[in-house]
């Protein structure tokens, strides 16, 4: 579950510190206020894109923390990110050159890592999401996901991969001598370029957090000094006159105990302050100008920058790459393996292939029934009456990393109408309700779900269906939801107001929490009344009384 969330100089938000709890928690705002910048930021911290641009301007870099409940996490991403507490810390910032500082529980992370937990943490549905039901490939993945079939798709794009190598030997067996030794070359050369810098995972986000350290060890020095002289070194230093005054205002309070609580303020004070210089002064001495590594650290940034460039654009992609180029070589200097011999070897790896892949083919038809059944029950109650929805599955010849089938899910939102692909479905307001219903069955354990606004394109009673349905769905996990139905915003638990300000000629996004008096005030903008009309004010009343006696 998300606590907090902490954005400062992303976008047009100058600087938001929200705290949040259980339930149903709704973003309203006029048009254009910035709603969604809120869930952006959100998906920023958790492995999204950054993008340059979003940073605000006349500042240096933007910022993003966000406080999460550790129950929902693995045991091993608990174990490796030293969790263990009740609640860890998400940050992310970057600079407008493109520098990024990336935390998870105080430890240094990289982007895809960020992303690895927020799987566990955050199920995003944005404003286009529903886009990608009309893409069928994607069928078969969220097919996979309400059947966990993890595992097995592990095994299975495994052995696809070595029939696939097997593919590739044979291949090099029958390539011309000449052929082989040119690419042999190139690879050797590509890989020879590789081995020479030699470079280690994360090393290059170790490099850019050691660096300013290193750069300014000078100025640290100095500041330091300055400091410790400040607090205990001059004659007239803050530990000597804490110290007095604390004596002092312990004399006064043997005489008047109304004092006492000061004398004890000033005497931990004192105390803080004494420890903060011998942390100064430590500091200090562990400080040392070192202009060689310095230059070996910045040639050796450059080294990797080059090879990020070239093999990249991450140093882990460079990695993968060069685990390529070690297996190419390989094969080309075996490609003289008897043919015979990787036919033979071929021929097994296939058949262990159609095995695996009719074994996930059966689990998928099972699986595939009780989805159309939880479909059905999740979205018939948001005004579809004899509402029908299928998953095709198809088995093909040939074999993919995901085995042999081809998964397409249909639907019909009236009695009567036959069955048709998600393609051809025209109303946004079905799209929205059916994407609603499969995202609610495919977000499993996850504990936080994010909808931006699901309730595009529809309005009235559905909405009020909708709005209903994300209550219910509140109960078993943190849900948010930007929405500009006031139809569905009324049965928030908790519901923030985003609104636009102008301070110093700059356009700023302010984040407010409701209190009740304010939340019928909203309602009744959402309806499209003044909050003088006493008659918007008592229909907004009247609505959000009702939402409080549904489920």
């Amino acid at each position: 579950m998300l606590k907090n969330l902490y954005v400062n100089n992303f976008a047009i938000i100058k600087e938001i510190d929200l705290n949040f709890s259980e339930g149903l928690n709704v973003f309203t705002g006029e048009t254009g206020a910035g709603k969604s910048i809120v869930i952006e930021a959100l998906s920023f911290v958790l492995g999204a894109r950054a993008d340059l641009g979003l940073i605000g301007n006349n500042v240096d870099k933007m910022i993003v923390k966000a406080i999460f409940t550790s129950q929902s996490l693995p045991e091993n991403l608990q174990k490796k990110y030293d969790i263990k507490e009740k609640t860890f810390t998400l940050y992310r910032e970057i600079d407008k050159k493109g520098k990024a500082k990336i935390l998870i529980n105080n430890k240094t992370a990289n982007v895809s890592e960020l992303a690895k937990i927020g799987d566990f943490l955050v199920d995003f549905h944005g404003q286009h999401e529903h886009q990608t039901l009309f893409k069928t490939a994607t069928h078969i993945d969220m097919l996979d996901k309400f059947c966990g079939l993890e595992k097995e798709l592990i095994k299975v794009k495994d052995v696809y991969q070595k029939t696939e190598d097997i593919k590739a030997k044979i291949a090099a067996s029958n390539q011309s001598e000449e052929e082989k030794q040119k690419a042999l070359a190139f690879y050797s050369y590509q890989l020879e370029e590789i081995q020479k810098v030699n470079p280690v995972l994360n090393e290059d986000t170790e490099i850019e957090n050691a660096l300013p350290k290193l750069k300014h060890t000078g100025k640290l020095l100095e500041l330091a000094q300055n400091i410790y002289s400040l607090l205990n070194d001059n004659e007239d230093n803050v530990c000597s006159l804490l110290d007095k005054a604390s004596q002092q205002t312990s004399q006064m309070a043997q005489i008047d105990n109304n004092l006492e609580k000061v004398a004890q303020e000033l005497e931990n004070a004192q105390n803080i302050i004494q420890d903060s210089a011998n942390t100064i002064f430590e500091y200090k001495d562990s400080l040392e100008v070192d202009p060689q590594t310095l230059d070996e650290m910045l040639s050796r940034q450059e080294d990797l920058r080059k090879l990020k460039l070239k093999y990249g654009p991450a140093l882990e992609d460079v990695l993968s790459f060069k685990e390529k180029l070690e297996k190419s070589i390989s094969d080309i200097k075996n490609a003289d393996k008897n043919t015979e011999e990787l036919f033979k070897e071929l021929k097994e790896k296939q058949k262990e292939l159609d095995i695996l892949c009719q074994d996930l083919h059966k689990k998928r038809v099972i699986g595939a029934k009780k989805l159309n059944t939880l479909v059905v029950k999740e979205i018939e109650p948001l005004g579809f009456a004899g509402v029908r929805f299928e998953t095709d599955i198809q088995e093909e010849e040939s074999a993919n990393t995901k085995g042999k089938d081809k998964v397409e899910f249909l639907f019909s939102a009236n009695i009567g109408e036959s069955l048709k692909p998600l393609r051809n479905i025209a109303s946004g307001g079905e799209i929205s309700r059916l994407m609603l219903g499969l995202k609610t069955i495919l977000a499993g354990q996850t504990p936080t779900m994010v909808f931006d606004e699901i309730d595009s394109g529809i309005g009235g009673q559905t909405g009020k269906l909708i709005g209903q349905k994300l209550k219910k769905a509140a109960k078993e996990r943190q849900v948010f939801c930007i929405t500009h139905l006031a139809q569905a915003a009324v049965y928030a638990q908790n519901h923030f107001a985003i609104t636009k300000e102008i301070k110093a000629n700059k356009t700023q996004v302010k984040v407010s929490a409701l209190n009740d008096e304010q939340k019928v005030q909203e309602i009744a903008r959402m309806i499209g009344s003044s909050k003088e009309a006493s008659a918007g004010l008592l229909h907004a009343k009247e609505m959000l009384q009702e939402a409080r006696k549904t489920i």
